[in-house]
This record gives C-alpha cells, sequence and structure tokens, in this order.
C-alpha cells in the first residue's frame, strides 16, 4: 500500500450532513477523502481507487454496515475499517471485529477520535479506575435484542419470532436509541 493510499479516506454513512463534516474535517486534515452513502457507492469506490481507510456506518438505509464490511476488505484486504455506530452494542461490536473492522466506536465522536482509532499502538492511557457499575435492565434487554438480531441476520421477524414478541413492538425497541449503562 503507497503513501497516498493511507491518505484516502472512504466514508460511508448514509446521513449526509455527518458525511459532509466527517469529509472537511479529514479534508482539513490532509486526507484524500471519498463519501459514499450507499453499500453500492462504497462498493464502486472501493473497486475505482485503493484507500488505505475506511469510516463506515453500522446502520445504512438500505442494508448494514456488517453485510458491506467482509465486502469491502475482499476488495481492498488492507484497508483499516472503523465501524461507527450510534447503535452500539456488545453483540455488533464482536461482530464487527470478528469480520475485520479495525475499530468500533459509538456516535457521537469526533474526528481525533476515529483517527485515533486507526492507531497500530495498542497503547490504551491509563486512566482513574472507575467502580464497577452493573449495566441496567434496560441496557441487558437491548443488548439482548442486538444478540438475537445478529443470529438472525438482521431479520426483524425471525428476531420477533425467537424473542417471543410482536414485530411491531420488536420494531419500536430498534428504533429508540440504546439505553447508556
Amino acid at each position: 500500500m503507497n503513501k497516498s493510499s493511507q491518505q484516502s479516506v472512504l466514508v460511508v454513512d448514509d446521513d449526509l450532513s455527518l458525511t459532509a463534516i466527517l469529509t472537511r474535517a479529514l479534508e482539513r486534515r490532509g486526507f484524500s477523502v471519498t463519501a459514499a452513502n450507499t453499500a453500492g457507492q462504497a462498493l464502486a469506490a472501493a473497486r475505482e481507487r485503493e484507500f488505505g481507510k475506511a469510516i463506515l456506518d453500522l446502520k445504512l438505509a438500505e442494508s448494514s454496515g456488517l453485510q458491506l464490511l467482509p465486502e469491502l476488505l475482499a476488495l481492498q484486504p488492507r484497508m483499516q475499517v472503523v465501524m461507527l455506530t450510534g447503535y452500539s452494542s456488545i453483540a455488533t461490536a464482536v461482530e464487527a471485529i470478528k469480520q475485520g473492522a479495525h475499530n468500533y466506536l459509538c456516535k457521537p465522536a469526533d474526528v481525533d477520535e476515529i483517527l485515533a482509532a486507526f492507531s497500530d499502538s495498542g497503547h490504551v492511557e491509563a486512566g482513574p479506575v472507575e467502580a464497577f457499575t452493573p449495566p441496567s435492565v434496560d441496557r441487558l434487554e437491548w443488548e439482548h435484542i442486538q444478540r438475537v438480531l445478529q443470529e438472525h441476520e438482521g431479520n426483524i421477524s425471525a428476531t420477533a419470532r425467537a424473542l417471543g414478541m410482536h414485530r411491531r413492538t420488536l420494531q419500536r425497541k430498534l428504533n429508540k436509541r440504546p439505553v447508556r449503562r
């Protein structure tokens, strides 16, 4: 991978304003940025040019970043991918890393945090030790739903049946923001 491709970033997010903000911020830092708002646009861009890095949203309008991730890496195996999501869960984080994501960040994340996520140092700053706080029941429910949804490859109906709840109820729960710990 040459120096110019290391400075090339593919930003894949269906949120047009976030894509524009990330693009401007990365360009100000010297990166060459290509933005894509759909999985098809991202794959077309990956076929046309080599990227050193990609910022990939987990929840795209017509597909999932988890489905797109292996396709992008098949085209460009040396590309580092940071998965960015507003709907974080342990299940999706584990799956993203298993499929080859370099890192996984929760929105909102600023450009400096995203660029730090690409770091290969593996060095984690030691901060103050926080006391263990068990997750809330709502957070545990969110994590469980995400795990079952992942097991059923994103199929809402199959997940609802497995959880023993109505499909519409599950859709309402999935449309809510994830519960904080």
